[in-house]
Formats: C-alpha cells, structure tokens, sequence
C-alpha cells in the first residue's frame, strides 16, 4: 500500500507516492474527457518516464488512484468513495471542479471531479500544476482539497498561423496540439484563430502547411478538447456599400465557415486593418451573421470600434442604442478604441457583454507599452521581444476585466508565453498572487528544482525594464541567477524552449547594459575632443571623435555573451522555429521579433555624430565648422536660468505631468507616456543616404487621441522673457499639434510637423510667465481615429529670451 510518507526535495510535507498510481475513468466519458485523460498521463509521461495505466473499472490490488470523471458520473469511476463523494457535493458551477485526496487502509485516491466535460480538462490540468514531478518520481500533497470554478467565463487567446507571427508560421498540428494543451492547463477555454486572407502576406517560407488546412485542423484539435473556437475576421474590401463586394465578401467568408469543424464566435475589428463607417460595417455583418449560421447555427458576432474617430464611435454608439441589433452578441473592447473601457461599458446597452482584446505581446508602439521603458532597449530588444511582463499583466487584467464577461489575448506568437498564462490563471482566479502563478508556470513547464529560482528571474527580467538602464544594478544580478540555472541544466531542461527564452532576454540585457555603458563613455570621450576643437582644429577634432565612436564597432563588451545569444537564438529556431532573425530565420519584418538584427544597434549619438560631420566638413571656412561643433557640443545646455528635458527619457524629463500611474491607466488614455521611432529621417523622398536621428529624438512622450500633452515648470523669473525651442518627433508625421500656454494663450497654431526632425523655436508671450510658472499643453487634432498617435514631443528647451517679447 502506497502510504503518505515525507519525501525529501517534494515541496510537501507529507507527499503521496503516484509512481504506481492507475487512473481510472468512466467508460462512458465523452471525446473531450478521453483527451483530458490522455493529456494528464501523456504529459506526467514526459517529465517523470512514467506512464500510469488507464481502466474504467476500479482496481483490486492495494495501490494509488488517479479517479477522473465528471460529478454526475460519480457511480462510473469513484468505486468505493461514490457516496462519501456524493454526500460531499457543493454547489455546481460551470467549468469547475473539485480536486481532492482521500485517505483508506486499503489505499489512497486521488479525485479529479468536474462539474462538466470542461471542469474535468481544467480539474486535470490543475492536477498537473500540483504534481511534483521529476524523472521517476512523481508525488502529490496528500492534503490537498480544491474546490474551484472560474471567475470570468471568456479566458483564450489569439493563435494566428501567418506569416507575420514570430513563432507560430513554424508549427505543424503535433505543435498546436502540445500548446493548446499548455493553455488548457492553466485554464484556457478558448483560442482564435485567423482566416487566409487578413492583413498579411499570403505565404511563409517556414508554413508545413497551406493556411486553410491549418485552420480546419487547428478548429479540430480545439473542439477535441472541447475547447471554444472564435475566428479575428478582419473586413478589408474597399466598399460593403457595393452589392458585389457584399456579394463577393459573403463567397469568400462562407468557404472559410463551411470548411471548419467547430466555430463558436466570429469577432470583426472594427479597424486596424479595416475602414469602414459603422452604419455600413454594421448591415454587412448582419448578413454575414447569417451566412455564418447556415454552417454554424449558434455561432455569435461580435464586433470592436477599433481605430474609429470621434465622429464613427458616436454614430457606433447610436446605432447599439436605438436600433439594439439582436444578430450582435456582443461588443470587444480591443487596442486603438479611443475612450477608457469604464466609460465604453457605460456608453455601450448592458445587453451587449463585452469582451477584451488585450494587446499583450508588444512592448512599445501598442496598447499597453512598457512604462519608463529605457531608449536602449526600445532600439534592441524593440516592440515584439521577448516580454515576460508579470506585474504589468496584473495591473491590466484587474483594471480591465472587471467590466467584461472575460477575453481573449492578442498574441503574435511564444514571445508573450509568461503572459498568457498570467491572463488565463488570473481569468480563472483574480485574486491569484502574481509569484504562486509563476512558480506553477515554472514548477510544470521548466521544472520542480526550477520552482522558485525560474518565478524569481520572470519577475526579475521585468524589473530589467524598469526605468535608466545605465543605472540598472539589477540587471547583472538577474544574469547571474539564470547562469546558475543554466550550469545546473541538464542536456533535457537546455531543450526546454521556455527555460531558453528566459536566458535568452538574461544575457540579452545584460550585453545591451554593457554596450550602453561602453559607448556612452566613448561618446563622452568623443565630445571632449569637440570641445578642445578650437585648439585642435575642427577637422582634426573630427577626425579624432569620429575614431573613439568608431570603436563601438570593432571592439565588443563582450564576445561571450554576444555568442552565446546567438547560440540560443538558434536553439530557439530549432525547438520551436521562434525567428529571431530575418536574414537567418525568415521573421517577416525587423520590427516583428528579430531581435538577433538589432542586437548591436547604436545605443549612443554615433549615427547622428557621423553625419552631422559629413556636412560640417563641407562648410567653408574653419570659424563656419568651429560653430556648427559648438552647437553639439551645446545641444542641450538651454543657458542661464534655462530648463532642458528629454521626453520619453524617464530620467531626463522632470517637468512633464505624467497623470495617473500604469495600474490606474495602464493604457495612456488619460496620462502621458514614452514612445519611441527608430527609422530614418530622409531629407527628401530621392535621398537614399538618410539622416540618422538622435538617441533623444528615437524617444518622445506622447498622449492618446484628445488627451493632452503637458509641461510644468516653477520658479520661473517673473522680470525675464522667456523663449522656447522644440524638438517634434514621432511616429506620426501627418498628424498636426499646437500648443497652448496656460490654457488660453496660443503659442502656434496646428502645423505639421517638420521632417527630417528639427529645432524649432518660439516665443512665449510675458504673460504667460508674469507669475513665475507656465504650463504647457499640446494638443493633437481632434476627433481623429487610428492609433491615436501624434500628440509627441521629443526634446524641449525653455530658455531666457535675449530680447523681450
């Protein structure tokens, strides 16, 4: 008899021994509950080498089981605990389950009770969480009691087999199969998936299969483990006012609806991609509601107002509050909707629930960017890293999901793994502690010995994001702690792709501190001998900067570190086809994960030095190149009693209002945040060499929609006239700014902002500052859609006139 005994190295006080356990199961479960079964013995397989037989009858012998049904089967695969187990009944509630062990002489049972077929996968994944497993071993708490059912009842995520994602283009059904099971075991009830045609290019290198074929069987795997299957249907035809694009609109969807085996919902952004007014929008999805249903008789429609302008929410709205379309099932709240969910859900009739889109797999450019992100790293690691945000993934799920029936996560392939499960475990239970998630994330998928040490370096690689880098002293300490995990790896765990990506974003941080460090010291090296350019002469000046940058490209911090990212980018690659590389690995864009590209990405003003000397070069006389030196040399000295910031630069802007902190508006619609564009600046359109910007213009603060921009200063000099100069940076060239002074007096209108990036100054009228302050405010243009994006600003100076105005 398989007694409760203390195991050394178990986590528990008092283990039970599963080495030898059976499960046992109802002969009559359905497909779904044979597959929860199959993933709970498959899976215990493969991290301990031992397969436990399965029987629907109870065994004889003395000896551990592993009892899996639903409640209402108790009679079929609880043997002798049937009526104890029956007697013990709780009230029902979907999706849930009792996980339990129960004590006899004669042996020891293990109980996975579901409330339904769903309760019995996610009461067999919640086993799997438990279980202390190594090679040949494998225990359980012999106390444990679990009784539980999921707070929100919507809790998935996106899975899109396209070009553009970083991962999943690479993956064949076996793979989708191993993730969906992954996703299940921290309570995942839904994925979504993404038609042939979407704003994509129509084929990857890197696909085992056409798209429609993937779809169909990725809609198989789900509905065989019965899991929800929505479809992101982007509308990107010209014009749905036209009768033959409706037409041929309706063609085109209803193969993709006839094809799948299981559709439950069909979710339509709005925009991005897609344009279309809501009145418009709306009549087209009402047929294909219909068209829908002739193949899916309850599948639901739902639909976002994704990038509509002030004038399109409005008339959005309007149509949900007079006309109260019954097709529609409901409304998503995703990225680029330009109002805060909690007044989306006042404006919004309560007959239409609403479902989150979170945008949780971008680090910059995106819904929810990483706040005070350090410019190092937004030119590195850039806006589709590897991104385990656990503390900023709490923070957005318990602002947002209170006002939701639940979500499903907008994911562009592995690199936002940790976030997934935060999102389906906190979807289950919100009350759930950040570091007990992470532990069973790192206890299942890593390993038991990894428990605590691979939960402390998630959260650990998030707080290497937070703030300067160049003053970071965590992020050497968190490099330390994954090297001691990887010298105790074994050749099994330096497979495990999660335990890789982990050292991966470690050392990768760390080589991109060290490289700041050098090369800000070198570009201060540069500049003293810009200083000492009148004695050296300008073009000897120059040539002796140009040398010290120089270094940065022929000397590496560390040879080390850089190959070894490189090996685990490979490893990478070869475990899971994660593509870290458009040249080696085919990722579709720079911008989409590429992060091996821009490992050695300038991280000081080097580009911009360069070409500022080619044209000082040019000019004709020696005080002429003398002058244009000092003004580097001077860039961001504002003068006597003169106020210089850095926007987006978290520890250069100190007279920026920032507004509300990242739990209370994690998406910047009512606060300030950093951005940052590292592309070129062309002097024209026929210029091919490019103007490189500055490390301060890659960065910029920037505010969302109609919200606005502000600066604040105090203690200003009443008697003194004051002037500003102003750096317009962004992402967004076409969007107009203005800015105001004090709220009421203009100091320029809306005007484009110029290209390449510039200085520009203006006056600011005395009355403005007759007091000793002035607050500044930007305004983008209001009403627009789209992003949102415009209202950015990069480098300020508030400097004491040399006249009055």
């Amino acid at each position: 008899m398989a007694l409760p005994v203390a195991l050394a190295g178990t986590g528990y006080a008092r283990a039970l021994d599963l080495r030898h356990a059976v499960v046992v199961c109802s002969r009559n479960s359905s497909i779904a509950e044979s597959n929860a079964v199959r993933m709970l013995v498959e899976e215990a397989e493969k991290r301990t080498a031992i397969r436990w037989p399965v029987s629907t009858v109870w065994p004889s012998n003395a000896g551990p089981v592993i009892a899996v049904g639903r409640r209402d089967a108790l009679p079929d695969f609880a043997g002798p605990w049937t009526a104890a187990l029956g007697a013990e009944g709780k009230a029902w509630a979907p999706e849930g389950y009792r996980l339990c062990v129960k004590h006899s002489p004669r042996s020891d049972a293990v109980f996975v009770i579901g409330n339904d077929s769903r309760g019995v996968l996610f009461g067999c994944g919640r086993l799997l969480r438990e279980l202390w497993m190594e090679r040949g071993r494998v225990t359980l708490d012999d106390h444990l009691d679990i009784t539980t059912a999921p707070k929100y009842r919507l809790r998935g995520h996106q899975l899109g087999y396209r070009p553009k994602c970083n991962t999943y283009d690479a993956w064949d059904l076996p793979q989708w199969e191993q993730y969906i099971r992954d996703l299940a075991v921290f309570g995942c009830n839904a994925i979504e998936l993404i038609p042939p045609r979407s704003d994509d290019a129509s084929w990857s290198p890197l696909f085992p299969r056409p798209q429609m074929e993937m779809m169909t069987g990725m809609s198989r795997l789900a509905d065989a483990y019965g899991l929800d299957v929505w479809i992101w249907y982007p509308a990107m035809d010209r014009d749905y006012s036209n009768p033959q694009t409706v037409a041929s609109a309706l063609r085109e969807w209803g193969k993709v609806f006839s094809k799948l085996p299981r559709i439950d919902a069909v979710f339509v952004p709005g925009g991005d991609p897609g344009h279309t007014e809501p009145k418009v929008l709306l009549a087209f999805l009402e047929k294909q509601t219909q068209n829908l249903r002739r193949f899916h008789p309850k599948a639901q429609m739902w639909v976002s107002p994704q990038s509509f302008s002030r004038a399109w929410m409005g008339e959005f709205l309007e149509i949900l509050r007079r006309q109260r379309p019954a097709w529609l099932s409901g409304v998503v709240y995703g990225p680029q909707v330009r109002m805060s969910l909690r007044r989306f859900r006042k404006l919004v009739p309560a007959q239409y629930p609403i479902r989150l889109y979170p945008d949780i797999t971008h680090s910059r450019q995106c819904q929810y960017p990483v706040p005070n992100w350090d410019v190092a790293y937004a030119v590195t690691e850039a806006r589709e890293c590897i991104n385990p945000r656990p503390r900023d993934q709490a923070a957005i799920f318990r602002n947002a999901a209170p006002y939701t029936i639940g979500f499903l996560t907008y994911s562009e392939g592995s690199n936002d793994d940790v976030n997934k499960a935060l999102w389906s475990a906190l979807g289950w239970n919100p009350k759930a502690k950040v570091i007990d998630i992470l532990r069973q994330y790192s206890r299942y998928f890593i390993g038991p010995k990894y428990e605590d040490g691979f939960a402390q370096g998630l959260l650990a690689l998030e707080r290497d994001w937070r703030g300067p880098l160049l003053s970071n002293g965590q992020v050497h300490t968190t490099l330390l702690q994954f090297q001691a995990m990887e010298k105790a790896a074994s050749p099994f765990d330096l497979r495990n792709w999660r335990f890789l990506q982990g050292l991966f974003r470690a050392y990768y941080d760390a080589y991109t501190q060290k490289r700041l460090i050098y090369e800000t010291d070198l570009e201060s090296q540069a500049m003293e001998c810009l200083r000492n350019a009148r004695p050296l002469g300008a073009l000897n000046a120059i040539a002796q900067a140009e040398a010290i940058l120089a270094r940065a490209t022929t000397e590496r911090v560390n040879n080390d570190w850089r190959e070894r990212i490189q090996q685990l980018g490979e490893a990478l690659f070869q475990t899971i086809g994660m593509q870290l590389s458009v040249e080696k690995y085919k990722a579709i864009a720079v911008d989409r994960g590429a992060m091996l590209d821009t490992l050695d990405f300038p991280l000081n003003d080097r580009r911009w030095l360069e070409a500022r000397f080619a044209k000082i070069r040019r000019l004709p006389s020696e005080a002429d190149k003398l002058r244009a030196l000092n003004e580097i040399v001077q860039w961001t000295n504002p003068g006597p009693g003169g106020f210089y910031d850095d926007l987006g630069n978290s520890a250069r802007e100190p007279h920026l209002v920032r507004g509300p902190d990242f739990s209370q508006d994690p998406g910047g619609l009512e606060s300030a945040r950093s951005g940052f564009e590292e592309d070129l600046v062309f002097d024209n359109p026929n210029d091919t060499a490019g103007t490189p910007r500055r490390m301060s213009w890659i960065d910029h603060a920037e505010t969302l929609y109609d919200f606005p921009l502000q600066m604040r200063y105090t203690d200003l000099d009443p008697n003194a006239p004051y002037e500003l100069r102003v750096v317009y940076g962004g992402d967004s060239p076409r969007r107009k700014i203005r800015l105001v002074a004090d709220g009421r007096i203009e100091i320029h209108p809306y005007l484009t902002k110029p290209r390449p990036f510039r200085r520009i100054e203006f006056p600011i009228p005395r009355a403005a500052t007759r007091n000793g302050e002035l607050t500044l405010s930007w305004f983008g243009e209001p009403g627009l859609g789209g992003n949102g994006r415009g209202c950015q600003v990069s480098e300020l100076w508030l400097m004491k006139a040399t006249r009055g105005h």
